[in-house]
């Protein structure tokens, strides 16, 4: 069988909807970007066939940048040396929410990595004032990784974590899984949750009800391989599951972290992981076009090549900022770049409903 046959055949069973291998999704990293981004579009098509872009309005709110972890690649965290060491208050962090509430806003992601003197108490009053004041918020906080980090703090279950944390009013979790293939995490966050206890902690969401969403930060120095081995993993999981809301991949960016020798992922890098994760992530529904990282008009291309979603309009956000990178939009951009793109803009809830078509 020659080459050109066995790329027929596969590009026949991405346009039928069947499920391809991993060998096969490695394959596509060879592919023409065109001929590639087509192929996520029609995979698009199948498993939603609307043509509408959605956004929600939300902020995320950092209450700590004081971080045990000290990742290689975060720009962040307190001993990064960029940002002195701080932790907001409560007051700080309800005036915040306000914020968000004054122009409609929806979600509020209260994220602050692994601070080395909070236990369970601190997060579930965390959780419990803002839901106090503004019980209409929708909570998308935390990480496995923290919610970890706070079992271990506070010599308890993670599900005692979980189940403590919703009772006071978590909805949902964000699935924060960088790279999910041990050698790249061994080398980049060795101080954070395992592949093992990341899994942990999203099988213990899962038996409380409660949902989260599978990202990748890529870019690292992993192999193609390596990028194939960490969406696998995320399909076997939503398999067993169903627990992702959607996928989010995010490019690494070595500026003002340890690791700056690594080379940047570039836009094209960015559009084939979008395509090729639409195409091999055949269980998850909704893909962020991902703006905050790769700029507003990749993320517009990536709405042509299997992205079907733009996240949210951020009010706020400091640690993608601490590498150097700073992108702001607000509502009516966000809607102008989904119209230009050929789809109708629609603002929806953490849940992916829709509140307001434009």
């Amino acid at each position: 069988m020659t080459k050109i046959s066995i790329k027929e055949k596969l590009k026949h069973k991405i346009y039928n909807g069947e499920r391809i291998t991993p060998e096969e999704a490695c394959s596509l990293f060879s592919w023409d970007l065109l001929e590639l981004g087509e192929a996520g579009d029609i995979r698009r098509k199948l498993i939603s066939p609307e043509e509408e872009v959605g956004f929600i309005i939300d902020r995320i709110i950092n209450y700590s940048n004081i971080c045990e972890a000290a990742c290689n690649f975060c720009a962040y965290h307190a001993r990064a040396n960029l940002i002195k060491p701080y932790e907001l208050s409560m007051d700080e962090i309800l005036a915040k929410t306000k914020e968000l509430v004054l122009i409609n806003g929806t979600q509020v992601m209260l994220q602050g990595g692994l601070h080395p003197d909070y236990t369970l108490n601190k997060y579930v009053n965390m959780v419990r004032e803002v839901k106090k004041h503004f019980p209409q918020i929708y909570l998308h906080s935390f990480s496995p990784s923290e919610l970890f980090h706070i079992s271990k703090k506070s010599s308890v279950s993670i599900d005692e974590v979980v189940s403590e944390l919703k009772d006071a009013g978590l909805d949902s979790v964000p699935g924060a899984s960088d790279l999910l293939v041990d050698r790249i995490r061994k080398k980049v966050s060795p101080n954070k949750a395992s592949k093992e206890q990341w899994c942990e902690a999203i099988f213990a969401l899962h038996r409380h009800n409660m949902k989260s969403s599978a990202t990748m930060t890529y870019g690292m120095g992993e192999t193609e391989e390596e990028k194939i081995e960490h969406l696998n993993f995320l399909r076997d999981i939503q398999d067993e599951t169903r627990i992702f809301r959607a996928f989010i991949p995010w490019s690494f960016s070595p500026a003002n972290t340890r690791l700056q020798d690594i080379e940047p992922a570039t836009g094209i890098d960015y559009l084939k992981i979008v395509a090729i994760g639409r195409i091999f992530l055949d269980n998850i529904k909704y893909i962020q076009a991902g703006w905050l990282t790769e700029g507003l008009k990749t993320a517009q291309l990536a709405l042509t090549m299997g992205a079907n979603d733009m996240g949210g309009v951020l009010m706020e956000e400091t640690v993608v900022k601490a590498t150097g990178i700073e992108t702001k939009v607000c509502t009516e951009e966000f809607i102008d770049i989904i119209k230009n793109a050929g789809k109708t803009p629609v603002l929806r809830d953490s849940d992916y409903r829709i509140i307001r078509r434009y």
